[in-house]
Order: C-alpha cells, then structure tokens, then sequence
C-alpha cells in the first residue's frame, strides 16, 4: 500500500512573534498525520474509537531542525519505530514541500486503551485487524511479542 505524506498549509494563527510557527503546534501536526495515515491505510481512527480502543499517549517529543513559516507548506511522513501488542512508537519527518529541507522529527508512543473496560489491551487481540494493518508499516512486521 502506497502511503501519502500529509501535506499541511502553515497559517498566520500559529506564528509566534518572530513570525514562525510557534513550537507547540508541531505536535498538533504530528497528530493530523497519524490521523490521517489511519485514513489512508482504511481503518480511520473513528472506527477505532467506536470499536471501543483509544491509543493513549505515554510520550511524545519533537525536535526541531528548521524553522516553518507562515503560508509554507510542509510534508509529515509517518512511520513506525516500533509496534509490539500493547504499545506502538510512531516517528514523524516534517520537511518543506518546496525545499525538501528537513524541519522537524518526532515520535509520538502510545498504548491501546479499552475505553469501554477502562484498561490497558493487546491490540493483536481486540481489533487483529488494525494490528496487522500497523504490522504490515512495522520495521519489526510486528515481530516484538
């Protein structure tokens, strides 16, 4: 399956004084894209949630290499860093479409959460489906156990 990097329009309202964008809305865009990968491998994340699994986040950071500014256009590439049963790390590339210059990496880790049972799952078990889409994007192929 071919993924598409997610193609995101800076606007005005997350400059900062300086006129770049301000350091807390990357990790806004680091969430658009994770969303949108779920979107483009057919499993939204809506359908997540409404099967009842939610994907708490334990950490996340962004380091950052260059700066964005407003009206620039940048590219989110998401893949995974590692994915076992109870918890995935996802890596982030944010580069200028019109450059190719690397702005910013970051990595979100999260864990799978039975919103229903208030409780930490095994995604390999509640929703395999979802698991083995993420497996097949996996580094590893979803060999951690």
């Amino acid at each position: 399956m071919n993924i598409k990097p997610y193609s995101r329009k800076a606007h005005y309202y997350e400059t900062d004084q300086m006129g770049i964008i301000h350091h807390a809305n990357y990790i806004h865009w680091l969430e658009e894209a994770r969303v949108d990968f779920m979107e483009q491998i057919g499993f939204g994340y809506d359908r997540a949630v409404s099967s009842g699994i939610d994907f708490a986040l334990l950490g996340v950071s962004c380091e950052y290499k260059s700066m964005v500014r407003f009206n620039d256009i940048v590219e989110i590439r998401v893949s995974f860093a590692s994915l076992t049963p109870v918890q995935m790390t996802v890596r982030y590339q944010i580069t200028d479409v019109e450059s190719g210059k690397l702005r910013a990496v970051g990595e979100s880790r999260h864990c799978y959460f039975d919103s229903n049972k208030k409780r930490l799952v095994s995604l390999k078990k509640v929703l395999p489906e979802l698991y083995d889409l993420f497996a097949s994007f996996s580094p590893e192929e979803g060999a951690k156990e």
